[in-house]
C-alpha cells in the first residue's frame, strides 16, 4: 500500500483550521487537522512533506514522524513545521486504524476506559452565548453546564487585566474586579463546579503570583498558563507559591520540551496540544513521560472535530488521562462540528464517550470541499531529488577492492 496523495482544505469561515486528507492506493484516506497560520502549514506540507511520503508506505507511522521532524529540525521544529507534522501524523494513524479494523486506541495498547470526564471552555458560537456569560454573570453559566452534568468550568478569567500593560502591571481595584466571576459561581452552585483559569501566557511571574494567591481562595481546579513557558524555574516558583496546581500547556511543543518541566517538576498537570505538538504519536509518547511522574494528562482542544476524536484516543488508552477539554457552544445543538465531520463527537452526562470505529471514528463531509469559501491544495508527486534538501551528505563510505574504507561522491 502506498501514499498516492496529501491534499490540505482550508475554509474561510473557519480560517485558522487546516484539514489534512491522505490518500492511499488502497482506497483508504486518512483524516488530520492542525489549527493557526493555514498558509504556512499548507506550505510545510506540500513543499517539505509531501514529496517525502508520496510513494511510501503510509503504516510507517514511526518512521515518517522521525523523518519529517529531522527535517523540521534541521530549520527549528516548533512552529508551522510541528503543527504539519500534527496532522499528516494523525491522518497516518486514521489510516492504519482503517487497516486494522481498529479504533485507535486500540492499536495504541487497547482502552484504560470508555468514556472521560469534560470540562468546558467558554467560547460562544451562533446562539450560544457562554463566553459572554463567563464574564458577566458566570453563576448562570455554571447553573447551565451542570445541567448538561459538566462540572468543571474554564475561562481566561484574567486576559482583559493583561492586554493594556501585556501583563507588567495590575492594580488591587483590578485584582479585585479579575475575582468577581469566581465569586459568582461560589454564590451560584457553591463548590459543584469546578473552576479553571487560563492566563494564556500574559503575565510576569510576580502578578501571576498575586493572582494565583488571590484566587486560591476559591479552591482553583489548576491555574494554566500564567505565565509564558520560557522559563522552567518560574514555573517551580509559582508552584511554590500558590496553592492551585500548575498546568502547562499547548505552547510546549513535542516530548523534549515536555521533558524538561516534568524533570523539574514544573508541570502538575500536562496539558499537550495534540495538533501542535506532533500529533497522536508524540501525545502518546508525552502521555508515558507523565505517567512516569505521576501527572495527570488532560489534552488542550479549542479548535476543531478532528483534534477531539484524536485526544479521545489517547484519553482512552492513556491510564494517566484525567479530563478532556470540549467547547459546549462547539460541538452542542447548534453548533458547527456537526456540519463538517459524521459523526460528531457524543457528550453525555458530561464526558466524552469513545469513538466507535475504525480509526479516528470519523471523516470530513465530502461536500466541505466543494463548498464556495474551501481552498483545495493538492500534492501527488514524490521527490525528484533528495528530500532532505542538501542537508545529507554528497558523500558516502565505501570499501574497495583491495579491502580499504574510503570516502566518495555519491
Amino acid at each position: 500500500m502506498k501514499i498516492t496523495q496529501i491534499e490540505t482544505i482550508q475554509v474561510a469561515e473557519f480560517s485558522r483550521i487546516t484539514w489534512v486528507q491522505i490518500h492511499t492506493d488502497a482506497g483508504y484516506t486518512g483524516l488530520g487537522e492542525t489549527f493557526f497560520g493555514p498558509r504556512a502549514v499548507a506550505g510545510a506540507i506540500h513543499e517539505i512533506f509531501s514529496p517525502m511520503l508520496i510513494g511510501q508506505d503510509p503504516l510507517d507511522i514511526e518512521r515518517h514522524w522521525r523523518d519529517m521532524f529531522d527535517m523540521a529540525n534541521a530549520f527549528g521544529y516548533a512552529g508551522a513545521e510541528a503543527r504539519a507534522i500534527s496532522a499528516i501524523d494523525i491522518a497516518l494513524w486514521d489510516i492504519a486504524g482503517q487497516v486494522a479494523g481498529q479504533p485507535i486506541y486500540n492499536l495504541l495498547g487497547g482502552a484504560c476506559r470508555d468514556r472521560i470526564p469534560v470540562y468546558n471552555t467558554t467560547a460562544s458560537y451562533g446562539g450560544n452565548n457562554d463566553l459572554h456569560l463567563a464574564m458577566t454573570d458566570a453563576g448562570t453559566l455554571a447553573k447551565s453546564l451542570l445541567d448538561d452534568g459538566i462540572e468543571i468550568l474554564k475561562w481566561a478569567f484574567t486576559d482583559p487585566f493583561a492586554d493594556p500593560y501585556r501583563g507588567l502591571y495590575l492594580n488591587d481595584n483590578d485584582l479585585d474586579l479579575m475575582l468577581e466571576p469566581m465569586r459568582q459561581i461560589r454564590n451560584a452552585v457553591g463548590n459543584d463546579m469546578a473552576i479553571a483559569n487560563d492566563g494564556h501566557g500574559r503575565w510576569n511571574l510576580q502578578n501571576a503570583i498575586r493572582i494565583g494567591r488571590a484566587m486560591d481562595q476559591f479552591g482553583m481546579f489548576w491555574q494554566e498558563e500564567l505565565i509564558q513557558p520560557t522559563n522552567v524555574q518560574n514555573h517551580v516558583t509559582l508552584a511554590h507559591e500558590i496553592k492551585a496546581p500548575i498546568c502547562v500547556s499547548e505552547r510546549l511543543i513535542s516530548k523534549y520540551q515536555f521533558r524538561d518541566y516534568l524533570r523539574e517538576g514544573a508541570a502538575e498537570i500536562v496539558m499537550p496540544d495534540l495538533i501542535w505538538t506532533g500529533g497522536i504519536t508524540e501525545t502518546k509518547k508525552i502521555a508515558t513521560m507523565a505517567e512516569a511522574e505521576n501527572a495527570p494528562v488532560a489534552p488542550h482542544d479549542t479548535t476543531g472535530p478532528v483534534n477531539v476524536f484524536a485526544c479521545a484516543h489517547i484519553c482512552m488508552n492513556a491510564p494517566n488521562a484525567w479530563v478532556m477539554e470540549t467547547v459546549r457552544a462547539f460541538y452542542g445543538p447548534g453548533g458547527w462540528y456537526d456540519r463538517f465531520v459524521e459523526p460528531n463527537i457524543v457528550v453525555v452526562d458530561g464526558h466524552l464517550l469513545a469513538p466507535e470505529g475504525p480509526g479516528l471514528g470519523t471523516r470530513l463531509k465530502p461536500d466541505v470541499r466543494d463548498r464556495p469559501d474551501a481552498t483545495v491544495e493538492v500534492s501527488d508527486e514524490p521527490a525528484t531529488e533528495d528530500h532532505w534538501g542538501g542537508f545529507r551528505s554528497a558523500y558516502e563510505v565505501y570499501t574497495g577492492d583491495d579491502g580499504k574504507r574510503g570516502l566518495r561522491l555519491k
